[in-house]
């Protein structure tokens, strides 16, 4: 198991998330920004905003799932 957090994931807060792999925890954090999202949270609504713009810009959502999936490699085991 390992463990990273909302805002290191391109969200807004500390919600801790954990596991085994990569595909796991982004599908964890795509649940908790939709909860977010029902919510009106400005702070999600914001880094939501910011995923847009990485999903507009060619080339620039896949580098940034690339250094993600390489940060969740590089974490120590919980």
């Amino acid at each position: 198991m390992k463990t990273m957090t909302c805002r290191q994931l391109g969200g807004a807060c500390e919600q801790e998330f954990q596991a085994i792999s990569f595909e796991e925890i982004g599908e964890m954090s795509k649940q908790h920004a939709i909860q977010m999202l029902k919510k009106n949270d400005a702070d999600h609504l914001a880094a939501m905003d910011h995923m847009l713009q990485l999903i507009e810009t060619p080339g620039a959502m896949a580098q940034w799932c690339k250094d993600k999936r390489q940060e969740f490699t590089a974490l120590p085991e919980d």
